[in-house]
């Protein structure tokens, strides 16, 4: 075929449609989504019955990093700090520690059993090191796997997380590999920068990103979304240049972003849901064309072994060493473990030293292509099954819904407001039945000190009571804050 505008247009519709029409079939036959995504890249490429020649590390990486980025933008915009917050340091140590000691434990696994020198085997292990936001995201959310206590906003924090961890070894191994007298020492001061730039600037344009969603009145509604794209982009492209992680930086301005009352925050959180899925279609589909299974083939054997390897030790001392210090037990442990689905980000990670030009790049990015291919197809098809063999699944009709998950459901009509109430409140002691409360309104929940409460008209509120408030309108919640004496 003739490359033409066209016929490039065409192609990747076709395979856009199908992806999305085989992903029906495939979720009943228990085909993992993401999998169907690769197969057909691979199936289209050169080496497939579509003979498409993609051979552009290059393209391939920044259509990885563009996707990425606003898969971690869309899984940081509906997560929600109340729900991340009793499992932040948990989740922080697996996102930190929990990563080096995966990279580690693997890197030295595979220079010992493969022909790799010590310094590829840890650039390897750097590559696989964190689990795959999209994949986690997906495979939680697609089948609404219901979990005991506080583990899924665990896996999913740590998932949107430890990608920025991830990315600094692997940009760090592959510059002290092939960048002359680069030196370990080096590394200690760009991560702190990358880190602190990248949280702070993350923060910074997350509170400033509300400011102007909600100062600019547009005229066209429709025009917000497209003005958020520019910014997600704007926050990855901002904190880079300056040497921070722009991943990180994402991640923190989304969720901080969910903090604040912003306009059009409902439709916004459902427009990048269909964006981030978007892109991991166009992401996979792209490093499927990339790689070339002929070349996978021979590694097949080598591959499975350090994914073995992978899944069954570095991930577990990983997960058991980060969560020691916290009261979790052996069970949750055990399934924290082996949700340590890998998904298109290591492949993504893998572009890297092949642009740099390393000598063994091919060989460790069709090892990495292959891990992933066993993660994926080993571990997403079976975390339903593990969670209910641990005891850890919470029974269909008893399944929760947080608070976003009821928000943005369809048949919801109403908004959920969070309302602190201030030390020193006007209202405290005061009845709910005193209060010059709007008649559609509703106060559903009081956390007191981390205890829930569900209110009637006789209960007191206290000082520094959070109450979460349903109402119809902005304008009833100004009536609302008015009746708690909060303007």
């Amino acid at each position: 075929m003739q490359i033409t505008t066209e016929n490039i247009l065409l192609v990747g519709s076709l395979l856009l449609i199908l992806s999305i029409i085989a992903s029906k079939t495939a979720g009943k036959a228990g085909i993992p989504v993401l999998l169907l995504f690769l197969g057909v890249g691979m199936v289209a490429g050169t080496d497939g019955i579509g003979k498409i020649a993609f051979d552009d590390p290059g393209a391939a990486q920044f259509l990885g990093i563009l996707a990425l980025t606003y898969i971690l933008f869309s899984g940081g915009l509906d997560t929600k700090w109340q729900a991340i917050r009793p499992v932040f340091k948990p989740g922080l140590l697996l996102s930190t520690v929990g990563v080096l000691l995966t990279a580690v434990s693997v890197g030295l696994f595979a220079s010992w059993f493969a022909d790799l020198s010590w310094k590829e085997g840890l650039l390897l292990g750097a590559i696989v090191s964190s689990t795959d936001a999209a994949a986690v995201f997906s495979i939680l959310r697609s089948k609404s796997i219901g979990l005991k206590g506080n583990l899924r906003p665990l896996l999913e924090f740590e998932s949107g997380s430890n990608d920025p961890m991830a990315f600094f070894l692997t940009i760090g191994m592959t510059s002290w590999l092939s960048v002359e007298g680069f030196s370990p020492v080096d590394l200690v001061p760009m991560f702190f920068k990358q880190m602190i730039f990248g949280a702070a600037v993350g923060i910074l344009l997350g509170n400033g990103i509300v400011l102007l969603i909600n100062k600019i009145n547009l005229e066209y509604e429709g025009l917000y979304p497209v003005l958020m794209l520019g910014l997600v982009v704007l926050v990855y492209a901002v904190t880079d240049l300056i040497g921070g992680n722009g991943f990180l930086a994402v991640y923190l301005s989304a969720i901080t972003m969910n903090q604040s009352s912003m306009l059009h925050h409902k439709s916004l959180i459902k427009f990048f849901d269909g964006i981030a899925w978007l892109m991991q279609i166009v992401m996979f589909i792209a490093l499927g064309l990339l790689v070339y299974p002929s070349q996978v083939w021979p590694v097949i054997g080598l591959g499975f072994v350090i994914a073995m390897f992978l899944i069954l030790v570095a991930r577990p001392l990983g997960v058991w060493a980060s969560l020691s210090f916290f009261n979790f037990s052996n069970r949750k442990k055990a399934f924290v473990s082996w949700v340590g689905l890998r998904g298109a980000v290591p492949i993504v990670f893998a572009t890297f030293p092949l642009i740099a030009g390393l000598e063994k790049s091919s060989l460790i990015f069709n090892i990495v292509f292959f891990i992933v291919l066993t993660s994926v197809a080993l571990q997403a098809t079976t975390i339903a099954k593990v969670a209910k063999w641990l005891h850890l699944a919470v029974p269909a009709g008893l399944k929760r819904r947080s608070l976003l998950d009821i928000e943005l459901s369809e048949d919801f009509k109403n908004a959920l407001v969070e309302v602190n109430l201030p030390e020193n409140s006007l209202i405290d002691g005061k009845k709910i039945l005193e209060l010059n409360f709007p008649k559609t309104s509703l106060i559903v929940l009081v956390n007191r000190n981390n205890k829930y409460i569900t209110p009637n008209g006789a209960t007191e509120l206290k000082s520094g009571d959070k109450l979460m408030v349903m109402i119809n309108s902005g304008v009833e919640e100004h009536m609302v804050r008015h009746a708690l004496a909060l303007e």
